[in-house]
């Protein structure tokens, strides 16, 4: 969803509403001020509220209508190729890597009638001129299934079976993680209840990826939730209520006893805009369970308050945000109490600066945003962010949830992580369906990561080029 589709549609449902009331929208608003990423076609594409904070490929898809084509079939095609350029890979400094990230997603939709849809999509993705001892999972994988399923609907009611996306809100506990290169489905079957308002119930397991074989999820069915998604209770205004939950089989505990886990994770995503150009967006979740003999107890949450000065050339708008998520204060064998919170399946690019270093979890970040529209087409992102942990007895966890830096027996000395500049910006052309993004960042890092053999500066840009097209009948 764009900033314009969230401009109509609450132009729409506050179409005669009084003016305090309009103000008081300012209370809680759409979960997609930004403009949302786009999505090859899922079950949830159409009403998704997509996040990402940063300049992203938003230009249209490009049709080719042909004559013969069947009228109950749809192809579609995104080819994208990404040049990046680090320094000090590994936090290791001088380790130099230049590659360049190619992916290509190809689907087929199918209309038997007017009840079921089918949808079929393909990926193939590579890493080239990096090492394989420095390509990760997440950057390759030999031409796989990315989605497949199965979308049976009447009037309000959508049940969804198969391999499929999901994703809610700013995508900061569920998204598909899109800037990397495979990106994030699950297995399983989801059910919507509603339309303007509605239920989203799911049950599923995440998609592993294994770049020289089939990706398959694990054993059963692990990663359950619940999501509301309110628009029509306050004008301007989108509230998602949500409950998660993790339930695996079989985990170790902190005192080295396997038992089962079971995760939930409730919570409320909102946000607001108000009258004259300032908007906020705000999460708040708790986490309760058990896992192994261990009882969980963490939490996590952000806020920003920002100004778009709608009125002046270039439209700047500019956003204060606040992240936290809680730490393990005591994660030793005899502690029985888990504190970090678990960062769920989240779009981890630029929640924590554009490096992609760190995740959500045992961590407090600072950060302004300045957002340009120099041209209608160009789009531009200025961000400096100031990172430390939650606590100094937990470590530091990187976007994978793993821990990149482990605490010391007795804490770290410091809480300090770091700070990050970056740069970035977009640019679509060729009749909007050619998308170039560019960007640049520097994370500096602090007294923590400096006296835990991790001081090495990271510079990172990146180059690429997006472009979609769509094949179906000719009206």
């Amino acid at each position: 969803m764009t900033s314009e589709n969230f401009r109509q549609q609450t132009e729409a449902v506050t179409k005669g509403a009084k003016p305090w009331l309009k103000g008081l929208a300012g209370l809680a608003g759409c979960l997609s001020l930004a403009c949302g990423a786009f999505a090859q076609q899922s079950g949830l594409n159409k009403q998704a509220l997509v996040y990402m904070d940063y300049p992203i490929p938003n230009s249209q898809v490009e049709p080719f209508k042909l004559n013969n084509f069947p009228k109950w079939a749809t192809v579609d095609m995104q080819i994208r190729e990404r040049g990046e350029n680090q320094s000090s890979d590994g936090y290791v400094s001088g380790n130099d890597a230049v590659y360049d990230l190619s992916r290509v997603w190809g689907g087929l939709e199918v209309r038997p009638s007017k009840w079921l849809l089918a949808y079929m999509q393909f990926m193939d993705l590579h890493a080239l001129g990096l090492p394989l001892k420095y390509v990760s999972s997440n950057m390759r994988d030999d031409f796989d299934d990315r989605q497949a399923f199965l979308e049976f609907h009447a009037r309000n009611v959508k049940i969804i079976a198969g391999r499929q996306e999901l994703r809610y809100g700013e995508e900061r506990l569920v998204g598909i993680s899109n800037w990397t290169n495979n990106s994030r489905t699950w297995d399983g079957f989801l059910g919507r209840i509603g339309d303007k308002n509605r239920i989203d119930l799911f049950s599923t397991s995440v998609v592993a990826v294994h770049p020289e074989s089939l990706d398959k999820h694990g054993a059963g069915l692990t990663f359950h939730g619940a999501v509301g998604t309110i628009t029509t209770w306050v004008p301007h205004t989108v509230l998602q209520p949500f409950v998660y939950v993790k339930a695996f089989p079989r985990v170790k505990g902190q005192q080295g006893t396997y038992g089962t886990e079971t995760e939930a994770t409730p919570g409320v995503e909102a946000s607001g805009k108000f009258p004259g150009g300032f908007y906020f967006e705000t999460l708040g979740a708790l986490q309760r369970g058990s896992y192994a003999n261990d009882s969980i107890s963490a939490d996590a949450g952000y806020a920003k308050l920002g100004y778009t000065a709608e009125h002046v050339g270039w439209k700047p708008r500019l956003t204060g945000e606040y992240k936290y998520a809680s730490g393990n204060p005591n994660p030793t064998s005899a502690s029985t109490r888990i504190g970090t919170f678990d960062q769920q399946y989240p779009s981890n690019h630029n929640a924590f600066g554009m490096t992609d270093l760190f995740g959500y979890q045992n961590i407090k970040m600072d950060r302004i945003h300045l957002d340009l529209a120099p041209l209608k087409q160009l789009s531009l992102l200025i961000e400096q962010e100031w990172m430390q942990v939650a606590t100094i007895y937990d470590g530091v966890y990187g976007g994978s949830g793993s821990a990149t830096v482990k605490a010391p027996t007795g804490g770290f000395k410091s809480d300090d992580i770091g700070h990050e500049f970056d740069a970035s910006g977009q640019y679509a052309f060729l009749r909007n369906n050619l998308t170039l993004n560019f960007g640049i960042a520097r994370f500096s890092p602090g007294a923590l990561m400096i006296q835990n053999a991790h001081g090495a500066d990271l510079t990172i840009g990146h180059f690429g080029l997006t472009y979609k097209f769509k094949v179906e009948q000719k009206p």
